[in-house]
């Protein structure tokens, strides 16, 4: 074997060293400099010298060691007079308080977006599946020109992988051969993937869809579905709602003389309008939306939310 023939089977031993030495003098990557690691204590100075008022000592430490300084400081900046100082009177306890209606007011959208998704699901599921076939969905004739198809069963693919131990997509592996009915796959699909797969449709079925489970435009229900989306991921990823508008501008209802915005109550009526039941919606959000306001009325502002003052008029049904 001659050495070009070594070389290329075993490799250059003095290739392989200063190809190591390189690696060794390799600069090491260069970051801007980024601020200081601070203990409780050093936070807690900062909130001080900034001007607010800790009226318990221990609640603040207590908070600050179980929920991230960052996190917190986007509820603090609401009370920013200037980059580094205060509104005169701004409180710790009133800012955790703003927090935990927040925190609350979240938890409340996440459970109406819930009964949204799943009626969602149910009709556009069922429509497509029955004009379609079940597996319909699986034929890129069954949507609009402008889908891209290619990109949509690739998606189908990373959902079944990522829940290959959920016991529908088990079943239909070992008992279907991996063939999913829509009303089947449509139930690993998050909101975005719901609200892709509703305007990737025919505007005829678009159509019909809209005017039969909502009675309304569907050109309205594909910008509400985006409206909402956004929405949910505000809410799952624990992002601030108060004092924080949304990107979007909901279409305005056709049945509703108000201008709308991108403000979280506009958002409300978007949720309201696509909400299953109105007897339900009283009940099971209305009602419980309308205790937590009256709970931390005295520290929130609900104009920072877009709320109207007859914001009860609209958003519950006599």
């Amino acid at each position: 074997m001659s050495y070009r023939n070594g070389r290329e089977k075993y490799g250059d031993d003095r290739n392989d060293s200063r190809r190591e030495d390189d690696r060794r003098k390799a600069p090491e990557p260069r970051y801007r400099q980024v601020k200081s690691p601070a203990t409780v204590e050093d936070q807690i100075e900062k909130l001080l010298s900034r001007g607010c008022i800790i009226e318990d000592m221990d609640h603040a430490v207590c908070a600050l060691s179980n929920i991230n300084y960052y996190r917190l400081a986007h509820y603090f900046a609401i009370f920013l007079e200037t980059k580094s100082k205060y509104r005169e009177g701004t409180s710790f306890e009133v800012v955790m308080h703003i927090y935990d209606f927040d925190r609350l007011l979240r938890s409340l959208l996440l459970l109406a977006l819930e009964e949204v998704e799943i009626t969602m699901r149910a009709n556009i599921s069922n429509y497509h599946a029955l004009k379609y076939g079940a597996l319909g969905y699986l034929n890129e004739s069954s949507f609009d020109t402008r889908h891209n198809h290619k990109a949509f069963l690739k998606k189908l693919d990373r959902m079944i992988e990522n829940n290959t131990g959920e016991q529908l997509v088990t079943h239909h592996m070992k008992k279907y051969g991996g063939a999913f009915p829509l009303w089947v796959i449509m139930e690993l699909f998050s909101f975005g993937a719901l609200n892709t797969f509703y305007s990737d449709m025919k505007i005829e079925d678009k159509r019909a869809i809209a005017e039969a489970a909502f009675d309304m435009p569907y050109r309205c229900v594909e910008n509400w579905l985006n409206c909402l989306s956004e929405l949910r991921n505000q809410c799952a990823h624990y992002n601030r709602l108060y004092a924080n508008n949304l990107s979007s501008v909901p279409k305005q209802p056709p049945d509703m003389q108000r201008n709308m915005s991108n403000t979280l109550f506009d958002y409300i009526i978007v949720l309201k309008k696509l909400y299953p039941r109105s007897d339900v919606w009283n009940t099971a959000f209305a009602a419980k939306l309308t205790l937590l306001i009256a709970e931390y009325r005295e520290v929130i502002d609900l104009s920072y939310i877009g709320f109207p003052e007859n914001w009860e008029d609209i958003l519950i049904d006599k």
